[in-house]
């Protein structure tokens, strides 16, 4: 192994000793530079002082009011928040109150809900009565409209009946059936109205009794003649008459 050489200490040099001459220009090289130090520093100070004389200080009086007010009401409303109530409120009553509030709120929206119920179930009860309503109006309707038709029904029938009845009990020199029947086929006279029933009611022997009226009016003279013949002779005799062709 290569055996390391330590380096032997050198032995330090022994300051020079400075002499007095030295020493005091060494000491007034300092003192010179203290003092432009604290001419500048004076000078300094007295710029300062300068301008803090021709500085301006404005008035903080209104804003100091201002602010005075602002902590009063600031004051004022903290100390209505430690008044309150609340913040002597512990955790459970706060529980407590909210549990009430929502009971209360919950009731609210039960009684609304009621109410609504109640709304609903009476509206279709009025609906109902209304339903029912309409059908007992139908239902009037209907038997008024039968009891027209039955009383129209009796009516006819009585009419019908009822004069025949009255004009059968009614004398005979009133005429009243030949009247009413009259009446019924729309005659002036009762002539003509039996002359109409006549003819519905047998048109051959209604057209005999029609020809032997023209035969007996074509042939008035002779017929006269014939029976005052037969008057005086008191029996039946031959009379000669003239009839007429029914096809001219």
């Amino acid at each position: 192994m290569d055996e390391q050489q330590l380096p032997s200490k050198a032995p330090k040099p022994e300051p020079r000793q400075e002499n007095a001459a030295e020493a005091f220009a060494r000491l007034d090289d300092r003192v010179a530079g203290l003092d432009e130090r604290i001419a500048l520093m004076v000078r300094a100070v007295e710029h300062m002082a300068a301008e803090r004389l021709n500085i301006e200080i404005p008035d903080y009086n209104p804003t100091l009011e201002k602010t005075n007010a602002y902590l009063a009401g600031i004051t004022m409303r903290l100390k209505a928040i430690e008044d309150a109530p609340a913040l002597d409120m512990t955790p459970e009553d706060m529980g407590e109150r909210i549990a009430a509030a929502a009971q209360k709120a919950r009731e609210g929206d039960r009684a609304g809900v009621q109410q609504v119920q109640q709304s609903q179930v009476d509206a279709v009860q009025a609906l109902h009565r209304i339903i029912g309503n309409a059908h007992t109006r139908e239902q009037q309707r209907e038997h008024i409209w039968w009891g027209i038709g039955c009383g129209v029904l009796a009516g006819c029938l009585l009419w019908a009946i009822l004069p025949g009845v009255v004009a059968r009990i009614m004398p005979v020199s009133w005429h009243w059936p030949e009247r009413i029947a009259a009446r019924t086929v729309r005659e002036p006279t009762l002539w003509e109205a039996g002359a109409r029933i006549m003819r519905a009611g047998r048109p051959d022997a209604w057209q005999a009794i029609v020809d032997a009226a023209e035969m007996r009016r074509d042939n008035r003279d002779a017929i006269d003649a014939c029976e005052q013949q037969a008057v005086k002779a008191k029996q039946p005799v031959r009379c000669t008459i003239r009839i007429g062709n029914r096809q001219l």
